[in-house]
C-alpha cells in the first residue's frame, strides 16, 4: 500500500495523540490480570474506539466545511449536544494541557540532565514546554505535522531500546498467570490510552475532506498505539512477576512506577534511562495533538478565523488558562482529570459519536461520503458499550470493584 505524505503524518499524529507517557504504567494496572485478559482487555477497547473514531470521521464528512466538534454536535443533537460538548470538551483538554505542563516540566528538566548533565529548577521545563511546542501550535498544523514526526521517530526509538534491553529477561513461566475479574480494575487507564479523536477534524481539514487519505491516517494511526500497547505488555509482564518484593502487586499498592521495579529486577540503570528518553517523547507528541485540538476546537466554537490576530486569540486561549492554574492551583485540575478524566473520555469520544451518527443517519438522513459499517446495531453496541463502561468506573471510583477483587 503506498502511503502518501499527509497520510504518514495524519497516521503519526493520531499516533502521538494516543500514545502518551502513561503507557509506561500500563502493565502495573493490567498486569494483575495476567498477559492474554491484559491483551483481550486491550484489543477490545482498541475496536471500540476504533469504531467510534470513524463515526467522528463520517459525522465531520458529513456536515462539511472546516468544523470541529462543536458544530458537528450543534448540526445533529442540537442544543442540548453543543453544550454537553462545550463542557466536557474544554473541561478534558484544559485538564489535560494543565497535566502536561505539570509533569512535562519536570520530565523535560530531567531529560536535560541526562542528556548535558546541566541542573534546572523544576518549574523551569513548563515555560519552554509552553512557548517552544506552543509556538508550532500557534503556526498550525503543517508545522506540528513535522516536528511531530521528528519526536515520533525519538519515541520509537526510545521504546525498541526498551524492547531490546527486556526481552533477554523474559520468563515465559509469568505469562501462565490469569485473572480474569482484574482487567475491571484497569478500565480507567485503558478508557484514557485510545484517546485520538480529537485530532480528527483538524485532520479532516489538512486532508482537504479526502475521504480515503483520511481512513487510510486512522487505520495505521490507530494500529500503531495497539501494537505498542500489547508488545509492552508481553515484555514487561514476562520481566516483572505478580507477587514479592519486587511484583507487580506490591507495585500496584505502593504506586512505585513500571520503569523503577524493572531497574530493580534488572540492576540496570540503562532501562530507566531509556524510559525517560519514552517519556519526555511520548509527552511532547501528546501536548502538541492535545493543544492542536484544542486550539481547532476554539477556533469552531467561537468563530476565529486563521488570521494573525486571531492565532494569537487562539494561541492565549490555549494556553493561558492551564499556564495560569500550574503557577496557582494546580493539583485542583489534575485531581478533577484523575477521578472524571476515564468519564471525560467516554462521553466525549464513545457515546457522543454515536449518538451524533444515529442522528445523522436516521433523523436527519444526511448523507456521507463514508458509512462505518455495522448499523443500527453497531451504533447500539458502542452505546452500550459506553454506558457500561462508565458504570464500572463508577465501581472503580468508589473502591467498590477494587474491594471485590483483593477480597477474593
Amino acid at each position: 500500500m503506498q502511503i502518501h505524505n499527509k497520510v504518514l503524518g495524519g497516521a503519526l499524529l493520531v499516533a502521538g495523540t494516543t500514545i502518551g507517557a502513561g503507557v509506561l504504567g500500563l502493565p502495573l494496572v493490567t498486569g494483575l490480570a495476567g498477559l492474554w485478559p491484559s491483551i483481550c482487555l486491550l484489543l477490545i477497547y482498541w475496536c471500540y474506539m476504533t469504531f467510534t473514531a470513524f463515526l467522528m470521521l463520517e459525522v465531520n464528512l458529513c456536515i462539511g466545511g472546516n468544523i470541529n466538534l462543536i458544530t458537528m454536535a450543534k448540526h445533529t443533537l442540537g442544543k442540548a449536544g453543543e453544550i454537553v460538548s462545550w463542557v466536557v470538551y474544554l473541561f478534558l483538554l484544559y485538564s489535560l494541557t494543565t497535566a502536561y505542563l505539570a509533569v512535562g516540566g519536570p520530565v523535560l528538566v530531567d531529560f536535560v540532565y541526562a542528556t548535558t548533565k546541566v541542573a534546572l529548577p523544576s518549574w523551569a521545563g513548563s515555560l519552554p514546554l509552553l512557548f517552544i511546542f506552543g509556538f508550532f501550535v500557534y503556526e498550525g498544523t503543517k508545522y506540528v505535522d513535522f516536528v511531530n514526526r521528528i519526536f515520533m521517530f525519538g519515541l520509537i526509538i526510545a521504546y525498541g531500546a526498551m524492547v531490546f534491553l527486556l526481552v533477554p529477561h523474559i520468563d515465559r513461566s509469568y505469562f501462565h498467570y490469569a485473572d480474569w475479574n482484574n482487567p475491571l480494575l484497569a478500565v480507567s487507564l485503558v478508557a484514557t490510552s485510545f484517546g485520538f479523536h480529537i485530532i480528527i477534524p483538524t485532520l479532516t481539514t489538512y486532508m482537504h475532506h479526502n475521504t480515503q487519505k483520511l481512513v487510510k491516517a486512522l487505520l495505521i494511526g490507530t494500529f500503531i498505539p495497539v501494537v505498542v500497547y500489547v508488545i509492552w505488555e508481553i515484555v514487561t509482564l514476562g520481566v516483572i512477576p505478580i507477587s514479592g518484593e519486587n511484583g507487580l502487586l506490591e507495585g500496584y499498592k505502593q504506586d512505585i512506577n513500571t520503569a523503577r521495579l524493572l531497574s530493580r529486577i534488572m540492576g540496570d540503570s540503562w532501562v530507566a534511562l531509556a524510559a525517560q528518553f519514552f517519556s519526555f517523547f511520548a509527552i511532547i507528541t501528546s501536548f502538541l495533538g492535545v493543544t492542536l485540538s484544542l486550539s481547532d476546537f476554539l477556533a469552531d466554537g467561537l468563530r476565529v478565523k486563521k488570521t494573525h490576530l486571531g492565532r494569537m486569540i487562539l494561541f492565549t486561549l490555549t494556553f493561558l488558562p492551564p499556564l495560569v492554574i500550574i503557577l496557582t492551583y494546580p493539583r485542583v485540575f489534575l485531581t478533577a482529570l484523575e477521578f472524571a478524566g476515564a468519564f471525560g473520555v467516554v462521553i466525549l469520544l464513545g457515546l457522543l459519536p454515536a449518538l451524533m451518527a444515529w442522528s445523522a443517519r436516521y433523523r436527519k438522513k444526511m448523507k456521507a461520503p463514508f458509512t462505518t459499517p455495522g448499523g443500527k446495531i453497531a451504533l447500539l453496541a458502542a452505546i452500550i458499550f459506553s454506558l457500561a463502561v462508565m458504570g464500572i468506573e463508577i465501581g472503580n471510583k468508589t473502591g467498590y470493584i477494587e474491594w471485590i477483587i483483593l477480597k477474593g
